[in-house]
């Protein structure tokens, strides 16, 4: 696991469509009982190096009821976004994930992992990745149905302060997904 994180953190293959160095963010160990895989670091994270080291960050822990020691515990959660690079800034926030990183690292990644319990895919690239036939047409169904997935995933909305309308708008996820996945969470981080 070593190598292949050193292998990851010197990654370049992207280089060429930044605007600014490459600098991959991404944090797992052989124990890993949680995978996180969203769509790809911030600007702040890039400035950071420290995965969800934002407003989105903070949301997701808060989402997950745990606390920062335990979220960056990486033998308890792998963080495993889909572009390991910060993309830029696009026209309406940041530009989406590149796609190099899941294709060249995501297999070698997860098969390194030998004790997860429960992969959270937060947001559509996440989805479109890993359930390719199986999401629904929006992300506010695949959302809703939430249960559809589970043991193996559980599907979120991004946690950005972008969000905040989408969760006005859909109470529902407040009331009905969120106590799931604090319950699920507990129950693999305290066996």
């Amino acid at each position: 696991m070593k190598t292949l994180l050193q292998q990851i953190s010197a990654c370049t293959l992207c280089k060429a469509h930044l605007n600014h160095d490459p600098r991959p963010i991404v944090s797992a160990h052989q124990k890993s009982k949680i995978v996180i895989i969203g769509q790809a670091p911030g600007s702040i994270v890039h400035r950071t190096g420290i995965p969800w080291d934002d407003k989105s960050g903070e949301n997701l822990r808060r989402w997950m009821d745990i606390d920062s020691n335990t979220f960056y515990d990486a033998s308890q959660i792998a963080i495993i976004p889909m572009g390991f690079c910060y993309p830029g800034k696009g026209k309406s926030g940041d530009l989406p994930p590149r796609k190099e990183c899941a294709p060249q690292w995501h297999g070698p990644l997860l098969n390194k992992l030998t004790n997860v319990q429960l992969t959270l895919l937060i947001g559509q690239y996440a989805q479109r990745y890993y359930l390719p036939q199986a999401r629904k047409l929006t992300l506010t169904t695949t959302v809703k149905q939430f249960k559809d997935y589970l043991p193996q995933f559980f599907v979120l909305p991004h946690p950005s302060p972008r969000n905040n309308i989408w969760m006005k708008k859909n109470e529902w996820f407040k009331q009905e997904v969120l106590p799931e996945l604090k319950l699920v969470v507990k129950d693999i981080l305290t066996c």
